[in-house]
C-alpha cells in the first residue's frame, strides 16, 4: 500500500474516532444535585397554611422530586438536625439553582421566612 492512502486512512480512522468520543462526552448526563433544607419552624400552624402550599406550587414544574420531608431525625454526630429537613433532587445543579431563584419561589420564601428560620443549599451528587 502507498505510504499517501495509509496516512489517508489513518487520517479517516483518526477522525471517526474522534468523533465517537465527543458523542459519548456529550451524551453524558449531568450529576444530580440534592437540596437540603434545614427549617427551624417557630409557628407551625401559620408555615403550614401559608408558606408550604406557596412553595409546593413553585416548585412543581422545576423537576424537584422529594425524596424527605419532614420525617423523624436523629443527630448522629454533631449539633441535632433543626426541626424540619426537607431533601430533594434535581437533574441537575444549574435546575436546583433555577427552581430557588425563581420569583414563585422567593415570593414564597418571603412568607416562609416569617413562620421559621431555612437554611437552604446544594450539593451535587455523583454521576449516576
Amino acid at each position: 500500500m502507498h505510504s499517501h492512502v495509509k496516512i489517508g486512512l489513518a487520517a479517516l480512522l483518526g477522525f471517526g474516532m474522534g468523533a465517537a468520543a465527543m458523542q459519548g462526552l456529550r451524551a453524558q448526563p449531568h450529576p444530580p444535585a440534592y437540596v437540603i433544607s434545614e427549617i427551624e419552624v417557630t409557628d407551625a400552624d401559620a408555615y403550614l397554611r401559608d408558606y408550604v402550599p406557596l412553595a409546593n406550587r413553585a416548585l412543581a414544574e422545576s423537576g424537584q422530586r422529594r425524596l424527605v420531608s419532614g420525617g423523624r431525625t436523629v443527630a448522629l454526630a454533631g449539633a441535632p438536625p433543626a426541626s424540619r429537613i426537607v431533601v430533594s433532587v434535581f437533574d441537575s445543579l444549574e435546575k436546583a439553582q433555577a427552581a430557588y431563584t425563581s420569583p414563585a419561589y422567593l415570593e414564597a420564601r418571603r412568607i416562609g421566612d416569617r413562620y421559621g428560620r431555612l437554611r437552604i443549599f446544594a450539593v451535587e451528587g455523583l454521576p449516576q
